[in-house]
């Protein structure tokens, strides 16, 4: 198993970094945390998990350990694939999530696309016991200026769509989000957006 890769930042999305080490670029899917902590650096360290199927070879990055380990658990449990799991930590911090589930929050979970209460409620049982000794840090965002506001809408409903929405839905959400918020970071409206949908 790869451990991590550090190299070049030579393409960077809410979604997707493509990270150039040895002259190859590696395209890895990352969460909206991670895209946070790499937004606006030239080069990148991440943490590895490499999803080996027969039509595949997928590789998902993180910013720190603590999010990989989260990963790792999410889709240790049974329903819950990479993408879900990457799904659940672009919409919550991995401190939120670890919050909820020793809690037996359900509604934080529920609050995920895709995540319905029997999954809820399986994430719960199954990590419980785990997720306690899980060391995270909460996430920070930092504002944007309403100069900004039209590429962070036309970034984050290009991340929406990847992520599987809707065209109509995410330019509804979106467009939403900014009007009320105009100095919302890429981040926050991806966030707000998927608790909208």
């Amino acid at each position: 198993m790869f451990e991590y890769i550090y190299g070049n930042i030579t393409e960077l999305s809410p979604t997707q970094v493509t990270v150039e080490t040895v002259g190859i670029g590696f395209s890895v899917n990352i969460t909206l945390s991670t895209y946070s902590a790499l937004e606006g650096k030239q080069n990148a360290k991440l943490y590895l998990y490499e999803a080996v199927r027969e039509d595949a070879f997928t590789l998902y990055g993180f910013a720190t350990k603590e999010e990989r380990q989260m990963f790792l658990l999410l889709i240790s449990v049974s329903g819950v694939g990479a993408n879900t799991a990457r799904m659940i930590l672009s919409s919550v911090s991995t401190s939120e999530l670890r919050d909820a589930v020793i809690l037996g929050n359900e509604s934080v979970l529920k609050g995920v696309k895709g995540i319905g209460l029997k999954t809820a409620q399986r994430i719960i049982v199954d990590l419980r016991d785990k997720v306690a000794g899980v060391e995270v840090s909460g996430s920070s965002s930092n504002g944007g200026s309403a100069s900004q506001t039209s590429a962070v809408a036309d970034e984050a409903a290009q991340a929406l769509i990847m992520l599987g929405f809707t065209v109509s839905a995410v330019k509804k959400a979106v467009q939403k989000i900014t009007s009320e918020n105009p100095s919302s970071t890429v981040e926050q409206v991806i966030k707000q957006a998927l608790k909208m949908m």
